[in-house]
């Protein structure tokens, strides 16, 4: 259950081009200039405090994308949020993130894992077809880009501990795997 006040330590990195002015995972134009952000699991519209732990400076962010796939990072940071906490040069920075804003949250909203992204679509529908006879329910969800990405996602659980349950069961049969919460335009 999320609460005001929880935190998360860890690396943040930022994003640009090739995104700014493409369909952000909630659905709205991504403005790079906004102080928005992307991560994997926390609801769109949930509002966080990014401070930059060698730095000290912060940014107030809401959550309005999923990202970042890199594994170690967790937040992409929009470039206006990046220029704040003076993170554009280095392009990461060790960051604690802390919620100060809650949205209402989706009820159709659920965690999956993502196990690939895909330029081509017929690749993806075959590494879904796969995923889907191993491990069950899976779909692709499309990335808006440039180039676009087709992501295929695992599993369909209603909380996110089943979700990491799942997520570990796939990296040790040796694929990669990043829990990701599912809601607006994504969840239909």
């Amino acid at each position: 259950m999320l609460h005001i006040g929880d935190e998360e330590t860890g690396i943040a990195s930022w994003y640009g081009h090739p995104y700014h002015g493409r369909a952000a995972s909630n659905g709205e134009i991504y403005d790079m200039e906004k102080l928005t952000a992307a991560h994997r699991t926390l609801p769109f519209n949930t509002v966080v405090h990014v401070t930059n732990l060698a730095s000290d400076l912060s940014v107030d962010v809401r959550i309005i994308d999923r990202g970042p796939f890199v594994a170690g990072r967790i937040i992409d940071l929009s470039h206006a949020a990046a220029r704040q906490v003076q993170m554009i040069g280095p392009g990461t920075a060790k960051v604690r993130i802390r919620v100060i804003g809650l949205p209402q949250l989706s009820p159709d909203a659920f965690f999956a894992v993502q196990v690939g992204a895909f330029r081509g679509r017929a690749n993806a529908e075959l590494h879904r077809r796969l995923m889907e006879e191993q491990y069950g329910s899976a779909r692709l969800v499309l990335r808006d880009g440039a180039p676009p990405l087709w992501r295929v996602l695992v599993g369909h659980e209603p909380a996110e501990e089943a979700a990491a349950a799942l997520a570990g069961r796939i990296k040790t049969d040796g694929g990669p795997a990043f829990v990701v919460r599912v809601d607006g335009p994504e969840s239909n």
